[in-house]
């Protein structure tokens, strides 16, 4: 596949990108685990320098992965290469590295800055491609210091453009005709199909960044009725906004059976069930970017040669759509 341009930037990256989430290990969001189970940071490593080898430059973290971890790893394993990374990673989260907690939320100019500055440290730079705004339900009129302080960053160099990660499409709309402007990130799969989201990235020249492409791993395939996961793991941890997809460590059974439905179209052509759902994905839109998160070298490796089927077809793409009942 060829590569796609990240919005009105210009920068072209890799038609997928790497989500760095898992990687960070455990941490903690109102009382409840908000990582997915324990990690191996070698492995980890290896991953992300896996995805470098076979051709994936474009990263994405924010600094609350595992308060801070994610974004550390990252910087050792782009050791050498920061010149072949797009590097994306995200603030305003505030977290207790010592406790691995997230306590609250900040975005005045001042903290904005100096979360820069703590994320460029963790990751072993000196500027940060594609800096997003992580708090999606912030009102519009305190946005303003927002933009303007990122806009102030892109001019200072720190940064190369700016994006929102959000699901609303009032923010959305909001920061999208600005000029440091050039990405929005939101949910995106199968199951969460936000194509009035992806029509405004169309219409702005914005890259739509799609966080959950494979809806937190259920679309490879490997949560059956009778899986239970553990609370050590977001998925069963008992967070509301987990709760489309599983309920009480268990999957959904309406959600299993839409699943079924379209399985024999995702892993046509010899497609796993997670290249499908990437492929699935592409063919949404040359402006889809998604960014399958991982825990080992295995997984991305699958993911990557998903690119090696390219999207599905129109006629596949109007069948998922006739089976899902869109």
């Amino acid at each position: 596949m060829k590569k796609r341009r990240l919005g009105r930037s210009g920068i072209e990256v890799s038609p997928i990108g790497i989500g760095c989430w898992a990687i960070g290990g455990q941490f903690f969001f109102d009382g409840k685990v908000d990582g997915y189970g324990e990690t191996d940071d070698r492995e980890s490593i290896r991953a992300v320098q896996t995805a470098l080898d076979l051709g994936i430059n474009f990263i994405d973290t924010a600094d609350c992965y595992g308060i801070g971890h994610s974004e550390e790893l990252l910087g050792i394993a782009m050791e050498g290469r920061r010149s072949d990374v797009i590097l994306a990673t995200k603030f305003g989260h505030v977290g207790n590295a010592e406790t691995k907690t997230l306590q609250g939320v900040c975005y005045d100019p001042a903290y904005i800055e100096r979360a820069l500055e703590a994320s460029l440290k963790r990751l072993r730079t000196d500027y940060i491609d594609l800096y997003q705004f992580h708090i999606g339900d912030v009102s519009i009129s305190e946005a303003d210091s927002v933009i303007d302080t990122l806009e102030n960053l892109v001019q200072s160099g720190k940064i190369r453009s700016f994006g929102w990660s959000t699901n609303a499409l009032a923010p959305a709309r909001y920061i999208a005709p600005h000029s440091g402007c050039t990405a929005i990130q939101h949910d995106y799969n199968i199951l969460h199909d936000s194509d009035d989201m992806l029509r405004l990235c169309e219409k702005e020249h914005l890259a739509s960044i799609n966080r959950s492409p494979l809806a937190m791993g259920f679309l490879s395939g490997k949560f059956a009725r009778d899986t239970r996961i553990s609370k050590n793991d977001v998925r069963g941890a008992g967070h509301v906004w987990t709760e489309n997809i599983f309920k009480d460590g268990r999957p959904i059974e309406d959600v299993l059976i839409k699943l079924d439905a379209v399985r024999e179209i995702l892993t046509s052509g010899g497609r796993t069930l997670t290249q499908g759902a990437l492929a699935w994905i592409w063919g949404k839109s040359e402006v889809t970017i998604p960014i399958p998160g991982f825990k080992n070298v295995a997984q991305v490796e699958q993911n990557i040669k998903a690119m090696s089927f390219g999207p599905l077809n129109d006629t596949q793409m109007k069948e998922i759509d006739a089976l899902m009942g869109r």
